[in-house]
């Protein structure tokens, strides 16, 4: 297991201090997190052969994520993770236009979402991290001064629990959630995650445009490429003539959860490494990406190269594009509410 230094992430940008936090827990799992963006730089744990992994793609300094092409590795997202179109909704009679930064939609906040934000840091032990971040009156042209916290914690049951709360003083929408790129074999030099196992408990999925938009329909996976109600490979399927895996390059779209209260949405298994994750939230939505566009030559830890299907994405969220669709269940945020979404990814070892 090799840490980054801290003095690697050290720097103050107009007047706001970026710094690197470790989290260690009694069963030796490790992860550094930077307030740049509340970005997993890096997640260190045993496989069944008892050597270390990192499992999460990501940099070795701070000047390589200010100056990285892939925006989003191991960062929170918001105000707004995924895609509205047009970059705009209406909250009653008050129509909102937002900072497009994918052609005419916006993608995951716009240019300066939460990805971006130096985050203020509180380290309350060991293994718990406290961000939070004032996002703004008409940030990325979003309504409302929005006070979010993010709580990261590592438990000693190899959970990685992400907790989020925030409140307004304008309804607004909100939909935050966790972008870490992960390969259960470890990213050293990422073999493809075509051969992990994934299991997604949902019965249907949000069908997308050519703009990656969901069109509204809410479709059944039986008898379709994404049918992941058994567990099977991720890339069983992924290279057929479907016209939903072609306009994604592959998958990178919502599916359905029931209910609001927690469950597990996912579980995902390498059998190399025998490392297994499971992926437990509350949010009625879970977005999987299977890193079809990843391109990082010779820059990433270590010098490592990632490639297209490197890693893949498990985003618990609301539907993209929600606050455009009535019948998607709602971001909408009041102004005597509090916003609370959980995330944890839990971490166990499975032999072959």
């Amino acid at each position: 297991m090799k840490l980054i230094p801290r003095e690697r992430f050290k720097k103050t940008i107009n007047e706001k201090t970026i710094d690197l936090f470790t989290l260690k827990n009694n069963n030796g799992s490790v992860t550094q997190i930077t307030n740049y963006g509340g970005r997993i730089v890096n997640f260190w744990i045993k496989d069944i052969h008892q050597n270390y992994l990192d499992i999460v793609l990501g940099y070795d300094t701070i000047d390589d994520y200010l100056n990285a092409t892939e925006a989003y590795f191991g960062a929170i997202i918001g105000r707004y993770g995924n895609r509205i179109a047009k970059g705009q909704f209406n909250i009653g009679n008050n129509e909102y236009k937002l900072n497009n930064n994918e052609g005419e939609n916006q993608l995951h906040g716009g240019d300066k979402g939460f990805h971006n934000a130096i985050w203020d840091a509180e380290q309350l032990s060991n293994t718990t991290l406290k961000l939070s971040y004032l996002s703004k009156d008409k940030e990325e042209g979003y309504p409302g001064n929005l006070k979010v916290t993010v709580l990261y914690s590592l438990t000693n049951n190899n959970e990685l629990k992400i907790e989020y709360s925030a409140t307004t003083d304008k309804k607004t929408h909100v939909n935050l959630t966790h972008h870490s790129y992960f390969n259960l074999n470890g990213v050293k030099k990422p073999r493809q995650i075509n051969d992990h196992i994934l299991q997604i408990n949902a019965k249907h999925y949000t069908p997308v445009n050519n703009e990656l938009i969901p069109t509204g329909k809410i479709t059944k996976v039986e008898n379709t490429p994404f049918d992941f109600r058994a567990p099977k490979p991720i890339g069983k399927h992924i290279n057929e003539e479907n016209e939903q895996l072609i306009l994604g390059s592959g998958y990178d779209h919502n599916f359905v959860l029931d209910g609001n209260q927690l469950k597990t949405a996912a579980i995902i298994k390498a059998s190399h490494s025998g490392i297994a994750m499971e992926v437990i939230t509350n949010e009625p939505g879970l977005q999987f990406y299977s890193g079809n566009f990843i391109n990082v030559e010779n820059s990433g830890k270590n010098n490592a190269s990632y490639s297209k299907r490197a890693a893949f994405c498990l985003e618990t969220q609301h539907a993209p594009n929600s606050p455009n669709q009535s019948n998607f269940p709602s971001t909408i945020l009041e102004v005597n509410e509090e916003y609370k979404s959980m995330c944890i990814y839990k971490f166990t070892l499975e032999k072959e």
